[in-house]
């Protein structure tokens, strides 16, 4: 069962990538879509009989064997890849299903539902390995299709550059995670899980001699494991590439942002906890950097006018909760939020798509306002999955959106820790919420309520003259100007998100938070003190996430309802701060000053003096140009008559004779 969950996925990309010219667009989308779905059926399966203890561990054959290093190719089957295998695989069948509708007019259909398969494929292997070199496998393997996909529309330069950045920036995080692959083979002598998670203990206090200085071997390790987090989850300093992720279809955006890339790092510091419980030091690294990722992607939220770039940044800010989760020691609270998250930001992402196809390809909620009467599926759909992602709820209940349920929770983990760094990340999330209900419910308001183009005055002044479409310009168009709701294979995938956005934190939260959790778990995560101690919080913390998550919304139904012109005075009052915020506090403009623009400069001079002047002058310009000059003066010498052979003879001969008679005999 568990080999048929991982391979038919590759099973699909193999039918579709190499026999899709020949069996069509539409046999591949059934083919690739109908193995996902016996994927997503049999994860479920697996997901209650896993919770029920039946663990598996499934040899798949040996890799291979290189000195002290053996490497095996199996599958892990416990409670933490169970929860993935029904994250990945339930949020990739809906995009499959979604994608038929979405993609319709596509001409590369095969090729897009092969790399779907494929991206799939890839996150199947990251969760069920059994060892590091595996577990990096799936890593990279996630890495080439998010490059693949993200420049799905290679024709567009736009689509290309992003695709680039993501590859580029995540070589960064990977070369960390390599690192620290490495160093922990040097400690335990092994790669594999259990043999590495058994040797931990023993290895603690140990130390790494690097640059003069002796180091914790098991912080350093840790902090280069979580430097390939960093970069696979859009975490602050390497989250530059997830905005610029939105030039690919918005399927991919879905994909990408809910199940599979971005979690890869949310995951793999989950299933290395025993690592991580070695170094406070490396804990409160990542409970810095979450809590600094969740505050800083929700102040660019809150100016963003992209609708999919909203979404965007609130994942970053979400990843963010997650670490901070995981710092503390939550473990399972960073899972349970990545589960319910799943959920509604795919349902987020595949509702824009579904706003974009409607407004013929538009993504600037500038140009929008009025939809819900046009589209009020897709409205409502969206307002579930905004619900959710800003956690409305019952106080001091269980009862409430999936959001509620987990961010919540990691909000009063935060307080209740005393690990360096919680009251830094107590606020952070605190304020992030606020902001986040603020920029979650601004686009609801101006793309569902209002009149359209109500916004269109805030748009720069070169963008009236032209229609100023969005990016993903792949999809549906209609003659008569108004907005349509898409088609029932687009809207069926959004009901069926929408019902986990609502239910999923109730149903699931004994097993993440509750008493079960220990049963549940059995091993897979580390399950320290904090689940209990965040159970005794002042009431006044509980409450903090809703207070903040009622601010925002009143906030942006002043600004966007009662008085629309308020947000273009904040902005005339504070310019300095707006521009700030819309340029993403200047990251890119940093990174193209600080190594973009060196690479390019160290480029040019190589080329320009290393092998232009150097090489080329030394070599094709200089000697090998001076031997062509002498053979086509030679060749010239050859004119084929007898007459002028014998001349130069003639004269040879009596130049040797000159030369003989006055100088050469002694």
């Amino acid at each position: 069962m568990y080999d048929l969950i991982v391979f038919l996925p590759l099973l699909g990309f193999l039918i579709a990538g190499l026999l899709g010219p020949w069996i069509g667009a539409r046999a591949s989308e059934y083919v690739t879509t109908g193995f996902l779905g016996v994927s997503f059926v049999l994860s479920w399966f697996a997901f209650f009989l896993v919770a029920g203890g039946a663990d598996a561990h499934v040899l798949v054959g040996n890799w291979f064997t290189s000195g002290r290093l053996d490497v095996a190719w199996a599958l892990r089957i416990d409670t933490l890849t169970a929860v993935m295998l029904v994250v990945v695989t339930t949020v990739s069948f809906l995009v499959h299903v979604y994608s038929i509708g979405y993609m319709a007019d596509d001409p590369s259909r095969p090729r897009f539902f092969a790399y779907l398969s494929l991206f799939t494929f890839a996150m199947l292997m990251l969760v069920t390995s059994d060892n590091l070199v595996q577990m990096f496998f799936g890593w990279e393997g996630v890495g080439l299709m998010s490059y693949l996909l993200i420049g799905f529309w290679y024709e567009k330069p736009s689509a290309n550059a992003a695709a680039i950045k993501a590859f580029v920036v995540n070589r960064v995080g990977d070369f960390g995670f390599a690192l620290g692959i490495f160093l922990v083979f040097a400690l335990t002598g092994s790669v594999t899980f259990d043999q590495v998670f058994a040797a931990a203990p023993g290895i603690a206090g140990r130390t790494v001699h690097f640059i003069g200085i002796d180091w914790d071997a098991w912080t350093i390790a840790c902090l280069l494991l979580f430097m390939g987090a960093m970069g696979k989850s859009a975490q602050f300093l390497l989250h530059t590439w997830l905005p610029d992720a939105m030039e690919g279809p918005t399927p991919v955006s879905a994909l990408i942002h809910a199940a599979t890339m971005v979690t890869a790092g949310v995951f793999m510091v989950a299933r290395l906890s025993p690592l991580f419980e070695q170094s406070n030091v490396a804990l409160s690294v990542v409970l810095i950097v979450g809590a600094t990722t969740a505050f800083f992607a929700a102040t660019v939220g809150l100016v963003q006018n992209d609708i999919k770039r909203v979404i965007a940044y609130s994942t970053c800010s979400q990843l963010g909760y997650m670490f901070v989760g995981l710092g503390v020691g939550g473990y399972s609270l960073g899972m349970f939020h990545l589960f319910t998250h799943a959920f509604f930001k795919a349902l987020l992402f595949l509702g824009a798509g579904s706003v974009i196809v409607a407004m013929h390809h538009e993504q600037d909620m500038r140009r929008m306002g009025g939809l819900r009467r046009e589209i009020p599926f897709t409205f409502w759909m969206m307002t579930i999955g905004t619900l959710a992602l800003t956690g409305v709820g019952l106080p001091f209940s269980t009862i409430g959106f999936a959001g509620y349920v987990s961010k919540d929770a990691i909000v009063e983990a935060a307080f209740a820790s005393h690990r360096v760094g919680a009251v830094y990340a107590y606020w952070c999330v605190v304020i992030a919420a606020a902001f986040t209900s603020f920029y979650s419910w601004r686009l609801v308001f101006m793309t569902f309520f209002g009149e359209r183009g109500q916004f269109s005055s805030w748009l720069p002044a070169e963008a009236h003259d032209g229609h100023g479409h969005g990016h993903d310009d792949h999809g549906h168009g209609h003659g008569d100007g108004r907005a349509h709701e898409s088609p029932r294979v687009m809207l069926v995938p959004l009901a069926a998100l929408a019902l986990g956005a609502v239910i999923a934190g109730v149903a699931f939260r004994h097993a993440f938070i509750g008493a079960g959790a220990e049963g549940f778990w059995r091993h897979s995560l580390f399950l320290g003190p904090i689940l209990e101690e965040m159970e005794h919080v002042p009431t006044l913390v509980s409450l903090s996430p809703t207070l903040a998550m009622v601010v925002g919304l009143l906030v942006a139904y002043y600004f966007y309802i009662v008085d629309r012109q308020a947000p273009e005075r904040l902005a005339e009052l504070f310019p300095a701060l707006y521009r700030f915020l819309l340029n993403k506090w200047y990251f890119d403009e940093l990174y193209d000053f600080l190594f973009v623009r060196p690479a390019f400069a160290i480029g040019r001079a190589l080329w320009k003096g290393g092998d232009g002047a150097i090489i080329d002058g030394l070599g094709p310009d200089g000697l090998s140009a001076r031997v062509l000059d002498v053979t086509r003066g030679a060749v010239k010498l050859q004119s084929g008559f007898v007459y002028q052979y014998a001349f130069a003879m003639l004269l040879g001969a009596a130049a040797f004779a000159t030369w003989y008679l006055f100088g050469g005999a002694r």
